[in-house]
């Protein structure tokens, strides 16, 4: 039998989509003694550190990604992520690959692994995405905008990578040479793009 606190705790997370930071909760009005309480029941699961939903709530689809969202709201999952999220690549992220503005601290989170890129302007700014995973909004680039990122960073990725995200966000996500082309020119990065979208035509 839960208690009234459990059941006023149980009510709160889920009128915030069943997912909440330790702060967040106590702030909400709850102890943190019922907190881990409700987690060491099960009623509660851990997400990451700090993190907790309820076990009640259909199993994560894409729980390194929610962790991201959750934990670092300005982080834009990009590159080998984003390609993985709209499956315009062979390649299995080993990461999550985030985009945060220049001059944003580092952040620190036990798990997933992250690596942080650093964007700027429209870079960072366009082509961004909202999707809910599980009740999460989060941000994505669109598959594009993300083409065009693995051209400017193939030094990183591997120009195999970049190519064949071209060939199969055309083919699959219907993409348009021109939508490829405006991002390519937002990022100076046209006449890098612009043969390899020629011998696709």
């Amino acid at each position: 039998m839960r208690t009234g606190s459990e059941a006023r705790a149980i009510a709160i997370f889920e009128q915030h989509d069943g997912i909440l930071h330790t702060r967040q909760a106590i702030d909400l009005g709850i102890h943190p003694r019922t907190l881990y309480r409700l987690r060491d029941t099960g009623e509660l699961v851990r997400v990451s550190r700090g993190v907790y939903r309820l076990s009640s709530l259909p199993r994560i689809g894409s729980p390194d990604l929610v962790t991201v969202a959750t934990r670092i709201p300005k982080a834009v999952v990009c590159l080998v992520s984003a390609l993985a999220y709209h499956d315009i690549t062979s390649e299995i992220p080993h990461e999550v690959h985030i985009a945060l503005p220049r001059g944003t601290k580092t952040p620190r989170i036990g798990y997933p692994p992250i690596r942080t890129y650093r964007f700027s302007g429209p870079a960072l700014t366009e082509g961004v995405e909202e999707f809910e995973i599980d009740g999460v909004p989060v941000k994505v680039y669109a598959p594009a905008k993300t083409v065009v990122d693995a051209f400017r960073f193939r030094n990183k990725l591997g120009i195999e990578v970049a190519v064949e995200a071209l060939q199969l966000c055309i083919k699959h996500k219907g993409a348009k040479p021109a939508d490829i082309l405006h991002y390519a020119r937002l990022c100076r990065i046209e006449r890098v793009i612009q043969p390899y979208l020629e011998a696709l035509q």
